[in-house]
């Protein structure tokens, strides 16, 4: 009884706003981990290390002079080198996806180091007109409504770019490579180039992810993209298991399924705050993860076997 006093409700209300940011921005990722997971097949690890490249690519311009804004798009191609790197390992020398995905992630870790001179580079608002900040939800209800209003006009425009993308040749080919890769090539798609095209768009958006989420948290840390892959992966199997049925039924189902990854980022945030109100041990939090990615993973196949002995059943 003592506990549940001890538990304030107030504290979560307030709370939430700021999970609901750090999740929008968190859905950016997951929309790069949807590319690689879901359309191209691909098992990338990479998305660990590219998300500190691009937070350290964009503190360290802000730093230095560049405008927050044109930083942003530097942290975007910072990724889509860490994916080239990526999708060259594994097309050109034929070492196996999740095995080069390591070795870039792993090269990350000492380049990042490289980029920001020690472990982490702060950046504050008060210093810098920063494009997001944290500052910009707890400050006010005036700047928490412009803040949520300018990231979901960016985050509708993102999802149109990759629903347009992704309906062109060249996006039907990376579709076409995840679903059957000698199919595609039977159809005379160079499957390699298609590869590497995925991998840098996918970590293009992981690093303009983690140039977004340097510049809402104040800082780059070179250890900040630890865990990222199952976060996204957490994302992307809430999205669809929450939403999927939703989704197919819908004229614009792909557009809604990418919307339906950012939402399954904000559940997840969401998730997270709560667990944390609840007074859960932080050190647990990592453990807490991958039992949500496991639990959402495993609906569907449970989901599936019990219609079966249904219809056995019947």
């Amino acid at each position: 009884m003592q506990y549940i006093m001890s538990l304030n409700p107030m504290s979560l209300f307030r709370a939430l706003p700021g999970s609901i940011a750090q999740g929008m921005i968190w859905g950016i990722m997951a929309l790069g981990v949807y590319i690689t997971f879901r359309l191209l097949d691909f098992a990338d690890l990479t998305v660990d290390g590219s998300i500190a490249t691009g937070a350290a690519v964009s503190v360290m311009l802000i730093r230095a002079g560049v405008s927050p804004v044109l930083s942003l798009p530097a942290a975007f191609l910072a990724g889509m080198l860490a994916g080239l790197v990526t999708g060259l390992l594994n097309t050109c020398l034929g070492i196996p996806g999740i095995l080069a995905s390591i070795l870039t992630q792993i090269s990350l870790y000492s380049i990042n180091l490289n980029i920001m001179g020690k472990s982490n580079q702060p950046v504050s608002v008060d210093n810098y007109p920063l494009v997001v900040s944290l500052r910009y939800v707890t400050d006010n209800s005036k700047s928490r409504a412009i803040f949520f209003a300018a990231m979901i006009v960016f985050l509708i425009a993102l999802v149109a770019v990759l629903y347009w993308y992704f309906g062109t040749e060249q996006g039907h080919a990376i579709r076409a490579t995840g679903c059957n890769g000698n199919m595609a090539r039977a159809q005379g798609i160079n499957t390699s180039f298609i590869k590497v095209l995925a991998l840098m768009i996918s970590n293009g958006l992981v690093g303009l992810c983690g140039g977004m989420y340097a510049q809402f948290q104040g800082a780059s840390d070179v250890n900040m993209g630890r865990g990222a892959i199952v976060i996204g992966l957490a994302a992307v199997i809430i999205g669809e298991v929450l939403f999927g049925k939703f989704v197919s039924k819908r004229r614009l189902a792909f557009a809604f399924t990418l919307i339906s990854v950012i939402l399954g980022a904000v559940i997840y945030y969401m998730v997270y705050q709560f667990v944390l109100w609840l007074k859960m041990p932080s050190e647990d939090m990592k453990l807490f993860s991958a039992i949500v990615v496991a639990i959402f993973l495993a609906i569907p196949y449970l989901k599936e076997k019990r219609s079966l002995k249904k219809g056995v059943a019947k």
